[in-house]
This record gives C-alpha cells, structure tokens and sequence, in this order.
C-alpha cells in the first residue's frame, strides 16, 4: 500500500508541476528528442536524458509519448510526411529535365535546412519496430517513386537512358543527402552553387 502511495504521490507531483513549464509541450519534446537521437544515437538516448535535455522530470515525458519508439516513429512520420507535402507543392510540372532539376534543387535545399531529420530518416530505420517501420516505408517509397516516375518519363521521352530507373532514384537520393553531412553556411560554397553542381552531376548521369 505504501508503495502505491508513493506512486501515486509521485505521478500527481508530475501533474503539479506542470504549470510551471507551461513552455514545455509535446513539439518541445519531439525537439529534444530529434537533437539526441541526431547527436548520440537512437539506442544511447533514454526517455530520461530526454527529460532531462527538456528540463522536466521523466515522468512527465510520458504525458507526450508512450515511450521512446514512439518518439522515434513519430520524428519520422511528421518529417516524411510533411517531406512529401512540400514536394507536391514544389513541383509545378514541366519537361522531365525540368522535374528532375526541380527535384534534385528542392531535395538539397529543403534537407539542408534539416540535417537532424534526414539523419534519423536513414539511419535509424533499423531501430523501428516491424509495424512502425512498414508504415515509414510506405511514406519513403512514395517520395521516392515521384523521381522513379520522372526518370521513366524522361526513358519514354528520348531525354533520358536509365537501365533501372528504381536503382537510379536511390542513388540519387542518396547522392542528394550527402550534402547534409558537410554543408555549412559560410563556407566556400552557397547554397545555390552546392544545388547547381550536383544537378549538373545528376544531369550528366540520366542523360541519353
């Protein structure tokens, strides 16, 4: 009975407190949790180094989220999700060149803004659950298919010569994400040359 006092004691001291962080909401979680999972990796993060980095106990953590898979899922979801959303809206049709141009442009320039994202979005797959990682895969197979469709559609139109145009679509994503590891603003080279260069090595590499 003294044990389940203390519980329960414990978890309304949770609820109390919570006032007093009234800043502190589920988007500020998923904030520190895309910051560790990005900087030390999903399996070195606990939920209470999550709390910790928010600046709340770690019961109160789970006001927000089930649990640390749940965190991870979540992170993926809204970013790939919101990823597709974007692109939808960024591409305005045109030739396959302009497509894959417009694609290859956007890709770089709306990752680069969020290198924590992309990192988690590839590297961290492993960690997901088999019912978390199904539905993630549905979201990723979608974008990728948009520039599967692009490719193809450049094969049919003499603009292109892609043997396999699911192989190449990977491995320009690929190519596109390494710009996240070593962009800095500031350095020798902008933003728009960084996406200027690599659409002329992707262009260089599809062309008929």
């Amino acid at each position: 009975m003294l044990r389940i006092a203390l519980t329960l004691a414990t978890v309304l001291l949770t609820l109390l407190s919570l006032p007093a962080h009234a800043d502190i909401t589920g988007p500020k979680v998923r904030e520190a949790a895309l910051k560790l999972f990005a900087r030390d990796g999903y399996a070195a993060v606990s939920m209470r180094k999550i709390a910790a980095e928010v600046g709340v106990q770690a019961g109160a953590l789970y006001l927000y989220t089930p649990d640390k898979q749940s965190l991870l899922y979540d992170l993926m979801k809204v970013h790939m999700e919101e990823l597709l959303e974007a692109w939808g809206e960024a591409d305005t049709g045109g030739t396959p060149p302009e497509r894959l141009e417009a694609f290859a442009r956007f890709h770089i320039h709306y990752h680069l803004d969020r290198p924590d994202n992309i990192f988690i979005a590839y590297m961290e797959l492993r960690n997901l659950d088999d019912a978390n990682f199904a539905e993630i895969e549905v979201l990723r197979r979608r974008y990728e298919q948009g520039l599967i469709d692009i490719l193809e559609a450049g094969n049919a139109s003499g603009d292109f010569a892609v043997p396999d145009p699911k192989l190449a679509a990977m491995a320009a994503i690929s190519m596109l994400n390494g710009v996240t590891t070593w962009f800095r603003d500031g350095g020798r080279l902008s933003r728009e040359t960084v996406e200027t260069i690599y659409w002329d090595m992707l262009r260089k590499s599809v062309a008929a």
